[in-house]
């Protein structure tokens, strides 16, 4: 139906997350039907952010500095790890405007159906840093989801031995959420994580 350079973009649109064809579609006649420097534009700003953005040596987080901007910020609290799956919860937690501490991405989450295993994640490189004995708090912040629970369940069982504080970020009904519409697993977390007024 298409040529064969329009199939091969279409092919490179559905590849990312959560494009399926029609949008993959709609995105390449977008990019055919611009003047030549959009195009231009894009692919160059793409390459230019896939060449310059990194890994920090430290935390795993995404940077165009080794290393990253909170690895390198003093006034953040040495002493606590907040270890997230992706960067995109660095990005979620750092929105808040009240964590001070660190971070450390693992890049994933434990999950034997998709033959994801510890090893193929960032704990190794997270039991390394805990050998600075600043470290005296490390916050669990996995999604709350199967694969979530069990690298969580995984790292506290690694580092509880080492004698630091291993906590998990509570989880529950959103705020304005109907109790009705929760789900029991939710409901239970809700129980479990509750405090005193």
């Amino acid at each position: 139906m298409y040529s064969e350079n329009i199939t091969k973009l279409i092919n490179q649109f559905e590849k990312l997350p959560g494009i399926g064809h029609k949008t993959a579609v709609r995105l390449a006649f977008y990019i055919l039907e611009s003047p030549f420097n959009v195009a231009e534009t894009f692919s160059k700003t793409l390459l230019e952010a896939r060449s310059k953005i990194k890994f920090c040596s430290i935390c795993y987080n995404i940077t165009e500095n080794d290393p990253c901007d909170i690895c390198s910020n003093n006034k953040r609290d040495d002493s606590v790890i907040c270890v997230v799956e992706n960067v995109k919860d660095v990005i979620a937690m750092e929105k808040t405007h009240e964590y001070k501490g660190k971070y450390h991405v693992l890049h994933g989450s434990i999950s034997p159906m998709n033959n994801v295993t510890a090893g193929d994640i960032k704990i190794k490189e997270l039991l390394e840093r805990l050998k600075d004995d600043k470290i005296k708090e490390i916050i669990l912040a996995t999604n709350p989801t199967i694969e979530g629970e069990a690298t969580s369940m995984y790292i506290s069982r690694l580092i509880k031995p080492l004698g630091i504080k291993v906590t998990r970020i509570a989880h529950g009904i959103p705020v304005g959420g109907d109790l009705e519409y929760t789900d029991e697993i939710t409901l239970i977390r809700a129980l479990e994580g509750r405090i005193e007024m």
